[in-house]
């Protein structure tokens, strides 16, 4: 099928509408077979408890098209669990990993056209998203949900190129509590961060790094990605807390970290460790690697490049796991599945 006209190269990191999205509706205890739906709207009541009392989950993730013109998608079973921990936590109707794995492959088929060729630094962002669609006044679980797939063409997140960026700690505002919705992908963690995102940006940072909501002295990561650091004696450290939403990427790296021979630790990580690390960073779907300038904690700033290169490691780390992406280096943990396009 030939590819829709566009200028790959210089996609934006953006929503465009596709062919197609797909939709399974759960009523009377059980999950629709699915169907392929053209526009991209949905219709809802206006009652919806995804409206009203939060009861809205949903992942991030992409498919890339391969140089021998396989398309594949990376490590689409973590997405389905995390969906699940996620509608777990809210009291949702979970999402069988089988329905999740072949909805987003309908998806991808469906909007095969849009998938970015290979070597344009572009991919198919896919966005699974579940929502209660009961209509409903008394706070409560609803009864009914949908769940809902949708995918973008989107270019990589820094146009220019990695280039290291500026951030600060955030002392005051708390992006989530112990026994709260940290540790899972909800809309209300996002929305909580706005506030304090706009004001670090309006201050000259691209994001802030939070601290636990106990004592203040331990990291817990930006809001929209996990916090790394690389340390002297050559280690990835992550921060652990059931706080932080467990990152796909973050994961990976560990993994990556250690078939280069680097130690990783994942741990509580007190604030003041940050002036001890040598380099510094956030990740996830949509950057992979966000390579951290300069970090501020109290007026005093910890300085990790000194120009825009961002450090040796996480370049590193981030060519490898890219490669793997795009099917450029061998895929030795089995994370990429491939998509049967027939």
């Amino acid at each position: 099928m030939e590819k829709v006209n566009l200028d790959w190269s210089k996609l934006p990191f953006g929503y465009m509408k596709t062919d197609a999205h797909l939709e399974y509706y759960f009523k009377d205890g059980k999950w629709s077979e699915g169907k392929i739906v053209e526009k991209d709207t949905i219709e809802l009541s206006m009652a919806a408890s995804c409206l009203h009392y939060g009861q809205e989950a949903f992942e991030g993730m992409k498919a890339y098209e391969h140089k021998d013109g396989t398309v594949s998608l990376f490590r689409p079973d973590e997405n389905a669990r995390r969906l699940q921990s996620s509608a777990r936590k809210l009291l949702m109707q979970e999402v069988p990993e089988d329905l999740f794995i072949e909805a987003v492959e309908r998806t991808v088929r469906a909007n095969r056209r849009f998938i970015p060729p290979y070597g344009t630094g572009a991919s198919l962002y896919i966005r699974p998203l579940l929502i209660g669609i009961t209509g409903l006044l008394g706070v409560k679980p609803a009864d009914e949900y949908l769940f809902v797939v949708f995918a973008s063409p989107v270019g990589p997140y820094f146009k220019e190129g990695i280039k290291p960026l500026k951030f600060r700690i955030e002392e005051k505002m708390k992006r989530a509590a112990i026994g709260g919705t940290g540790d899972v992908k909800v809309g209300g963690n996002y929305a909580a961060s706005l506030r304090v995102t706009k004001k670090a940006h309006d201050e000259g940072y691209a994001e802030v790094i939070y601290l636990d909501n106990e004592k203040s002295e331990y990291l817990d990561e930006s809001g929209p990605a996990n916090f790394f650091g690389i340390s002297k004696d050559n280690k990835y450290i992550t921060p652990k807390s059931e706080t932080i939403l467990p990152s796909i990427t973050n994961k990976s790296l560990m993994t990556l970290a250690e078939d280069l021979g680097m130690g990783v630790e994942r741990r509580q990580v007190h604030v003041k460790e940050i002036f001890d690390f040598v380099e510094a960073g956030c990740c996830g779907t949509a950057a992979v690697i966000s390579p951290i300038k300069s970090l501020v904690y109290q007026g005093e700033k910890k300085l990790y490049c000194e120009t825009d290169e961002p450090g040796p490691k996480s370049m590193e780390l981030y060519h490898l796991l890219t490669s793997i992406q795009n099917g450029d280096a061998e895929d030795k943990h089995g994370w990429n599945h491939v998509v049967k396009m027939d």
